[in-house]
This record gives C-alpha cells, sequence and structure tokens, in this order.
C-alpha cells in the first residue's frame, strides 16, 4: 500500500514539475519575444552631426516662426554620442568605413565594405536579418551603389567598385530598394543615361526576380499609386545618379514631381509591413553629408528637416505598434565640421539663410570678369554690400581657381563654396573643413530595447547590440 501510494506521488511529482517547467519556458519565452522588435528602423543621417542637427532645429523654428518647434528625432527618449574613427585609428572615417561598423559591427579600412582589413567578409544586419525571415528594405537620396546602402549588402574592397556592387544589389534579395542612381544598372549605350562600361543589363536580373520595378521620372506617378497585395517585391530608382537635394526638388518645378525621402520611407512602409515576420529597414539621408562638403548651411538644415519628415512616417508606424518596433536614428560621421558661431558673433541668425536660396545649378559661372561676377553677386545672390573680409574670401577662391592644372568643364566648386561660406558666416554658422571629421555623432532611440543604445559607445556597438536584441548571427 504504501509503495502504491509513493508510486502514485512519484507520478503526481513528475507531471507538477513537467508542467511547471513549461510554464518557464512559456515564460521566458514570452518575455523574449516582448523584448525583440518586429519592426526595425535604421536611420542613418550621413554626415550629420550634432551641430547639424542642432542648426536644423533652429532652422525649423525660423521657419514656422515657431520658437518651441523640434525636431522630431531629437524628442526621442533615448539619446547617446557615438565614436567613429576607421579600423587603422584613422580619426576620420569614410562612409564605407563607418557604414561598415555599422552594418558588421566591425571596424575596417577607408573605402572597404563589409570587409575587415585582411579581405575577409563578414555578414551585415540586412543579410542576418533576412536569414532570419525578416522582410529587408533599404532607402537613399543618393545612389543605391553608394557608400553607405552599399556597406550593408555589398563585400567590396573599394566602394568606387560601383558595377559590381549594383551586381550585389541585384543578387541581395532585398526586399524594397528605392533611391537615385539607375546610371550603374543600365548597359552602356542604352537610351537611358548609363554609368557602366559594359553591356550588362542589371534590370533584367530584378525583373526575373519578380520585383516590381520602378526606372526614371517617367514612373515616379506609378511608384507613388502603387499598393502593394501582400509580400512583394519592389525596386525604384528614379534619376541617373542621386537624387536632388530637398531645397532644389521643392523649388524646382521640373523636380517637384520627385518623391521626397519621407514619400520614399512610407512606400517603403506600406511594402514590407506585408511581410508577416516583420522587417529591417535602414533610411539613409545620405545629401546631409554633401551640403557639409559644400559647406552650405541652407542645404544641410533643408536635408536634416527632409530627414526627420522620413522619420516621422516610421514613427506613425510606431505609434500603432509602440510594443514591437524600435526605431534608431545615428549618423556614420560629421561632415564639414560645422560650427554654431562665427568669430565674434555670439548669435545665430538662421533667418538670413531663407534670404539667400541660390540654387547651385543655377549659381552664374565665372567668366575672368571680377567685376561684372561681384556685381551679379550683388544684384541676383543677395550679397549686395559685400564687407572686406567677405569679398576677400570669395576673391581668394577665384585666385585658387585659376590656379588649378585640372578644372572639370564649367565646375565652379570653389567659388561655391567661398559664397556658401560667406552665406553661413551671415548666420552665424562656420566650417572649418570641406572633409568629415572625427567628431562624435548623435544617436537617439524609441521603442523596444532602445534604452540599450543610450550613453557613449562606439560605432560598431550599435550593430553588435542590434544583432543581439533581435537574436541574429553576426560574425565574431
Amino acid at each position: 500500500m504504501n509503495c502504491q501510494r509513493y508510486a502514485r506521488f512519484l507520478k503526481i511529482t513528475i507531471v507538477v514539475t513537467a508542467l511547471f517547467a513549461f510554464l518557464l519556458v512559456s515564460i521566458s519565452q514570452t518575455v523574449e519575444a516582448s523584448n525583440t522588435p518586429k519592426y526595425v528602423f535604421y536611420f542613418i543621417g550621413d554626415g550629420m552631426g550634432v551641430a547639424q542637427r542642432q542648426a536644423a532645429e533652429y532652422f525649423k523654428q525660423a521657419k514656422e516662426d515657431n520658437p518651441t518647434s523640434k525636431l522630431l528625432m531629437n524628442t526621442f527618449p533615448v539619446a547617446g554620442l557615438i565614436t567613429t574613427h576607421s579600423a587603422n585609428e584613422t580619426l576620420i572615417t569614410d562612409s564605407a568605413a563607418a557604414g561598415t561598423a555599422l552594418a558588421t559591427g566591425h571596424k575596417t579600412l577607408n573605402g572597404m565594405l563589409a570587409k575587415l582589413p585582411d579581405g575577409k567578409a563578414v555578414k551585415t544586419l540586412v543579410e542576418a536579418a533576412a536569414e532570419k525571415g525578416l522582410a529587408t528594405g533599404m532607402v537613399t537620396t543618393t545612389r543605391l551603389t553608394h557608400a553607405t546602402p552599399a556597406a550593408f549588402i555589398s563585400h567590396n574592397t573599394s566602394r568606387h567598385n560601383e558595377h559590381e556592387i549594383a551586381a550585389d544589389l541585384a543578387d541581395s534579395g532585398v526586399n524594397f530598394l528605392a533611391g537615385g542612381g539607375y546610371g550603374y544598372f543600365v548597359p552602356k549605350n542604352d537610351r537611358l543615361e548609363s554609368n557602366r562600361n559594359d553591356d550588362r543589363n542589371l534590370l533584367e536580373v530584378f525583373y526575373r526576380k519578380k520585383y516590381n520595378v520602378f526606372i526614371t521620372e517617367k514612373e515616379i506617378a506609378t511608384f507613388k499609386k502603387f499598393q502593394p497585395k501582400g509580400p512583394q517585391k519592389v525596386m525604384a530608382c528614379f534619376t541617373p545618379s542621386h537624387l536632388p537635394y530637398e531645397f532644389d526638388r521643392v523649388n524646382d518645378k521640373r523636380l517637384l514631381p520627385l518623391p521626397s525621402l519621407a514619400e520614399i520611407t512610407e512606400k517603403g512602409i506600406e511594402v514590407l509591413s506585408q511581410y508577416p515576420k516583420g522587417f529591417f529597414m535602414m533610411v539613409e539621408g545620405g545629401r546631409i553629408d554633401q551640403a557639409g562638403h559644400l559647406n552650405d548651411a541652407l542645404r544641410s538644415c533643408e536635408e536634416v528637416l527632409a530627414f526627420d519628415q522620413a522619420i516621422a512616417k516610421a514613427y506613425e508606424f510606431y505609434k500603432k505598434y509602440p510594443k514591437e518596433t524600435l526605431i534608431l536614428v545615428l549618423a556614420d560621421h560629421e561632415s564639414g565640421g560645422m560650427t554654431l558661431g562665427y568669430g565674434t558673433k555670439d548669435f545665430l541668425k538662421v533667418k538670413n539663410l531663407l534670404d539667400n536660396q541660390v540654387p547651385k545649378n543655377k549659381l552664374k559661372r565665372y567668366n575672368h570678369d571680377r567685376a561684372a561676377y561681384f556685381n551679379y553677386l550683388s544684384q541676383e545672390v543677395g550679397l549686395g554690400n559685400l564687407l572686406d573680409d567677405e569679398r576677400s574670401i570669395i576673391e581668394r577662391s577665384i585666385i585658387e581657381r585659376a590656379m588649378d592644372v585640372v578644372e572639370k568643364n564649367g565646375d565652379q566648386e570653389k567659388i561655391y563654396v567661398a559664397i556658401k561660406n560667406v552665406l553661413s558666416n551671415r548666420a552665424g554658422i562656420a566650417w572649418t573643413t570641406q572633409n568629415h571629421t572625427g567628431a562624435c555623432v548623435p544617436i537617439s532611440a524609441i521603442g523596444v530595447g532602445a534604452e540599450k543604445f543610450g550613453g557613449f559607445q562606439d560605432n560598431t556597438e550599435i550593430a553588435k547590440t542590434l544583432a543581439a536584441l533581435l537574436n541574429l548571427e553576426l560574425n565574431v
């Protein structure tokens, strides 16, 4: 009798223990699932340092005549700073090395894409996300073959091998691709403007792989009307090279039909949200960097505002799925050495930028008649009553341009940058370089796991932390 009772007790104990273990596993899985975002937005403002974000917020306040207006990205609850140096301890990185760090969690040499300095390829977040079954998307205002997007899908020793990078994009399987640069996907001597040096037509690859393809300005309206029905793939490439600066897009009637970064991001969300397992979406505001290279404060601010509007589209999605969404906003490096404050001027006057809106492509070419050119700047560019130091800046650029041994046809860059420096200085903004700098860049975050991305850290840590959060496997 005692033996029977003991056996019965033992059976009950085993059942209860098994049930308890099952409940523990279930609870553990539930907790793990709740801490793992299903939808991830990875916003990269190329060249967007702390000063660029701050200046753009002041610019937004001036445009809206509202001193309390904020950039959405500046309201996110988690914030931090990121170091950006390259693998060989070069303080100043380029977008390829910085993009590789953000995409793979590894340092590399400037110019290299998703490869270690010894040439070993390393897995990217986009590739790891796809392996896990997540849909993937990449959006940029530059060419799709440019350094930052390339770092997420291509493994190459040089960012300049854009013909090879274009082929990698065609083979990548990324579910939503959108930006500029169709010139690297169409063959030379094609009816479309081509940058290729061979007869390979990579658009045919996308068609074979059942992509909905939207190429050139003629496909813009069709792209905007496209409504995905179930999981579908999209390749959209509207311009032969980069998309235009936002300021030029909205102020040139010929460019206005082109979609904004916010519109492209919204379409990407529509497409990727059709995939049941979730998605990973990288969105690059690529021309913030290029405005910095040209020391153009106006276009820098406008590009940051356009980037913030794209973030707003993700934020609208986040509000619908707050327990499943993570939004990260960061940068790969700073460009231009933007400084808020010029000389002895203690106050910004960003409203001055609104009064000096000179499209780069409409700036008159200097024709060796200095008096006539300064009269043109006074009458049509808004640079009347030049101070002696302002005139000296422009005159020095004219002299330097004349001394160039090799001059691109019609290239006005030195003079253009000088004019933009004068306009920036009048707003209380200065630039220290036309290159990148080694300054830390900001990160802000909201959503599931956002608290892991605050504080002071290296760019490689961002990718590693995100991979761990998503249970993705990157190379050790």
